[in-house]
Formats: structure tokens, sequence, C-alpha cells
């Protein structure tokens, strides 16, 4: 996985050090999340714009937002998205890494809570949102 952190540079946070935490179950092509270890693709994003995120995703009037991890020490936040999205993903500040099923993980809404992952188009909308809410916030304090 890679982080970057308010446009800093990126870093490398390999499934050890994210405490086994660098993997993702898997979803269809349709975006559902079924059993077994199908690969799929994983948005890691900054914890605190990921958060506004997760927020920005609950208080749309459809569900939005599929599983999402957090890494061991709580300095990003993956949400998983289709396979094949990595390929097209550009978002400054954020990584897309394909990724096979974790055995567990440490869930900020665990896989069981969610039918979906998270439509890649939707999530970027999404984090564009928090980061110009998270600039606003920062310019006023």
């Amino acid at each position: 996985m890679e982080t970057s952190v308010g446009g800093g540079a990126r870093r490398a946070v390999n499934a050890e050090e994210n405490g086994g935490r660098g993997t993702a179950p898997g979803g269809g092509p349709d975006g559902a999340v079924g059993p077994g270890p199908e690969p799929c693709d994983l948005v890691t994003v900054p914890t605190r714009q990921g958060l506004e995120a997760v927020d920005i995703l609950r208080r749309t009037a459809a569900p939005a937002v599929g599983p999402v991890l957090h890494d061991g020490t709580c300095d990003t936040l993956g949400f998983l998205v289709p396979p094949g999205t990595a390929d097209g993903w550009d978002v400054p500040g954020s990584a897309c890494t394909e990724t096979p099923r974790p055995d567990s993980g440490g869930w900020l809404l665990p896989p069981e809570g969610a039918e979906r992952v998270t439509d890649p188009a939707v999530l970027r909308e999404a984090l564009g949102e928090a980061a110009r809410l998270i600039e606003a916030v920062d310019r006023c304090s």
C-alpha cells in the first residue's frame, strides 16, 4: 500500500508493517462482495481525509460506502473498490492497488456490514469534497 499525506512523499506500507491488514476482501465486477479470494482493488488515503469521505458517503441517500480498512498505526484508511480501478486511478494524495482477500483485518466498516464495494467515481468525488473541507478548516485555524 502506498500512502501520501498532505501531498508529501509517498511511503510504501506492506502487510507486515500493517499488522496483516494490507489486503482486502474480494469484490466482483459489479461491486458485490462475495466469498472466496477474488482480487479487488484498495484505495488508500490519509486517515483524516478518509474519515471525512466516509461521513460524506454515509450521508448520501443510497448506501455508497463499502468495506473500509484502517492500518495498524491508523495513518491510512483503505476503501475496497472493484477490480481494475487501479488501472485508471489518479487522485492526488491517494494510491490504488490490487490486493487479495485478507484472513482478518482492522475494519472501520467490516465487509459483513457492507454488501458492496465502494463505487470509484463516487469515492473520487467524496475524496475531493473531503480534501476541500479539510483545506477550508485548516485555513480557518
